[in-house]
């Protein structure tokens, strides 16, 4: 077991191994989150081990931040990179402060790819992306304008509207409120009023969706586009007894989400599959290392998930899930 010495908590690394069935050495894959221990990353793991013991070449590391530091990432990245690694997948929660250990990593010949946000090309040669930002912005608005019509059109749907997101760093989030302004010209009776970071907090959403309540009485929507900030958000409208009054929707694993779900607080869930994310970010590491998946590539396989599109240098899992009581219980991640 890996317990690597810049983490100042949260050590106990989890390392998967297989043994090495193919000519050549193992690769090392390294496998960063934005912050460890959160239900989110913990299933994209749980899908990386998956695709680790199918592949015969492959030693998985996941470790990250228990706090979500950038910081501690881009040391992580540093000792990573000291220790040999061949290939190292980063969730980057501050492009800026983790750009320069990832384009360093690569000058000492390291394979970097993101995964589930993305940092700037020159840091990276591949980024394994859930869904694209205008796909995941639109299914936000449109839930939302949904939820909030109920029986009328969708385009009726009348109200101030607020956003908690993570962190006002997180590069995914940004590009995902980019698109959700745009949707929300589709819906001109709809208002955006604010947009609030909980800095990955679940008790910090819930303060800060109390306090949205507090200035807006008339609130008739939030947006958590976070796992975090979702279920915070949720459970702040419930213990305020807005169920119904105030819509919440967003980004959150169904097992988190299910309570609020069947309990009335929360109509709609959106996500991707998130063990499937973790799994095809392990099979692009090893296709990398071992030649593969080169660049100019347009398609990639992947396991049981088949043949995948590659847009430049984009890999794209796809197929945003809509999670509400007729089917949450069929999923369990």
């Amino acid at each position: 077991m890996l317990c690597v010495s810049v983490l100042t908590a949260g050590c106990g690394t989890k390392t998967t191994s297989t043994s090495g069935a193919t000519a050549g050495k193992p690769v090392n894959v390294y496998l960063l989150p934005k912050q460890k221990g959160i239900a989110y990353f913990t299933s994209c793991d749980q899908g990386a081990e998956q695709a680790a013991k199918e592949l015969s070449d492959v030693n998985l590391v996941y470790d990250g931040p228990t706090d979500g530091a950038p910081e501690e990432a881009a040391s992580l990245i540093e000792s990573w990179t000291l220790k040999g690694a061949n290939v190292i997948c980063v969730s980057p929660d501050d492009p800026n402060v983790l750009s320069p250990a990832m384009i360093k990593a690569r000058q000492q010949g390291v394979h970097v790819l993101t995964w589930d946000a993305d940092a700037p090309p020159a840091s990276r040669e591949f980024f394994v992306d859930q869904a694209t930002s205008e796909q995941i912005g639109d299914a936000l608005v449109d839930t939302m304008a949904k939820d909030i019509a109920g029986t009328a059109a969708p385009t009726d749907a009348t109200g101030k509207v607020a956003i908690v997101t993570a962190t006002l760093t997180a590069s995914n989030q940004n590009e995902w409120i980019k698109y959700i302004e745009d949707r929300l010209k589709k819906y001109p009776k709809l208002q955006l009023v604010a947009i609030k970071p909980s800095n990955d907090n679940q008790n910090v959403a819930f303060q800060v969706t109390q306090d949205l309540m507090k200035t807006y009485p008339d609130l008739k929507g939030v947006f958590g586009i976070s796992s975090v900030a979702f279920p915070g958000a949720a459970e702040a409208i419930k213990q305020a007894g807005k169920s119904g009054q105030v819509l919440v929707t967003g980004l959150s694993t169904p097992n988190d989400m299910k309570p609020y779900v069947m309990g009335g607080t929360v109509k709609s869930v959106i996500l991707w599959n998130t063990q499937d994310l973790g799994y095809l970010t392990v099979y692009a590491a090893e296709a990398v290392a071992t030649g593969k998946l080169k660049p100019g590539a347009t398609t990639f396989h992947a396991g049981r998930l088949g043949d995948l599109k590659v847009d430049g240098d984009k890999i794209l899992l796809g197929n945003i899930l809509v999670f509400n009581k007729d089917n949450i219980n069929h999923y369990n991640f």
